[in-house]
Parts: C-alpha cells; structure tokens; sequence
C-alpha cells in the first residue's frame, strides 16, 4: 500500500519558492490500477518522481507497504526502491548497444541474482511480453510498441509490488498505445499495483481509478463505473 498524507515539495532557487505538491494526500491500495491526470505543471511527475524514491520531500508523510519512507537515509530508500518498485518511461531507456535479453539483465544484475535466476527471469518475462523469440534483437530491429514491451518486461523482471509508469503511451500511435494498456490491465489483474501518469483521457479512463492533480494537489478522483454482469447478459 502507497499512503501520502500532506506531502509537500517546494523547490528553492535563490530568492524564488516553488511549490510542487501542497498538502498532498493519496492513498492506493494493494492491487488498485490508478491513473493520474493534469495540465502540464501540475506536479504529476514530482508526485511520481516521489512515489519511486527519487526525489524526496519537504514535509509531510509518506508510507509505503507500512515504512515510513521520510526516515529512511539515501541507502534504505535505494534497497526500499530496488525491492518495491519498478518503473516503465515514455522513451524507454531502453541500452541500444544491448539486446534485449541483456536489457532485461541489467537490473537483475544490479539485485545480485545468480545467473541461473536471471535467465529463468529474463526468458519469463520476454516471453510474457509476447517477445521470446526476439531476445537476441537489438531494441533498433523493433517497433515501438515492441520498444516498450521490452521495458515493461525489465520492469517486471525484479517482480516488483508497484509499477510507475510515466506517460507509457506517449511515444506510440494509438494502435500501439492499446496494445500496451492491454498489457498492463493484464499485468495489474495478475495482482501488480499500477499507477500511471498519462495526458490521454481515453487510456486514463482505463484504470479502476482516476485521479486529477491541480496545482500540486488532487483536485478530483473518480473510480471506473462497475458493470451491471446481469444487464449485459
């Protein structure tokens, strides 16, 4: 479980404050899929940046899976993050140098799992991406919905408790787009904890939940309509 409560971040450049996130509260249960929605400056990436221990905050409190994240030092963050959470970028940052088995290796070789487990892993997930049969490809020799499939499998490799994923549509055309937000349902039915900035209502509308942030704040959350089994019948 991710539970913020009057988060604040404020940025300090000479004599100019900025706050990014005011009094922000979000709390999202294990195995939810959530969206998060805003104008551009709105401080949906500082909240994500925030969520994936990469940045850290000004005030407030901040707990996830029950640790409270504000007194953790540099090292307890990075062990919380490799453990927890992993993450999926609208460039893909995918290693173009590196095929795709030795993309997906690389945090796997970062966590300290042997060989033995980092194949089982590698080939697990390049294969429930639909990718198995193009490990040995270069991430140039693929499309780029392909692209990121690769990175959700890297992301998927550590099995983490929470996916951040960070407008995962935004470089694909929207057959692509659809592709990949099939993906992640299936991923987040499978038990993954999902939130997701995007700009795209459509895909938004996707997720068992919505929330809209405003001036640093959650200005509006709405949950996905529960279909009536018996009516459609």
């Amino acid at each position: 479980m991710l539970e913020m409560n009057n988060i604040n971040k404020i940025f300090q450049t000479a004599d100019i404050q900025t706050h990014a996130l005011r009094d922000f509260c979000l709390h999202v249960n294990e195995g939810e899929f959530v969206s998060v929605t805003g104008p551009s400056g709105s401080g949906k990436t500082t909240f994500l940046n925030i969520a994936g221990l990469l940045e850290t905050y000004s005030s407030g409190e901040f707990l996830l899976d029950g640790k409270d994240v504000g007194k953790l030092n540099d090292n307890g963050r990075s062990r919380l993050r490799n453990e927890k959470i992993g993450f999926i970028f609208q460039g893909f940052n995918l290693i173009p140098d590196l095929n795709l088995y030795d993309n997906v290796d690389v945090p796997l070789r970062y966590r300290g799992f042997n060989s033995k487990e980092r194949k089982r892993r590698i080939e697990e997930n390049l294969e429930r991406v639909g990718l198995a049969t193009r490990m040995k490809h270069l991430p140039s020799q693929l499309s780029g919905g392909q692209q990121q499939r690769v990175a959700i499998a890297r992301a998927l490799a550590t099995s983490p408790r929470f996916l951040l994923a960070d407008e995962p549509t935004g470089n694909l055309d929207s057959e692509m787009a659809q592709g990949v937000m099939a993906l992640l349902e299936e991923i987040n039915q499978q038990g993954t904890t999902i939130i997701m900035v995007t700009h795209d209502a459509q895909l938004a509308a996707r997720a068992k939940r919505t929330i809209q942030v405003k001036d640093g704040q959650v200005n509006e959350q709405q949950s996905a309509p529960i279909l009536n089994k018996q009516a459609i019948a």
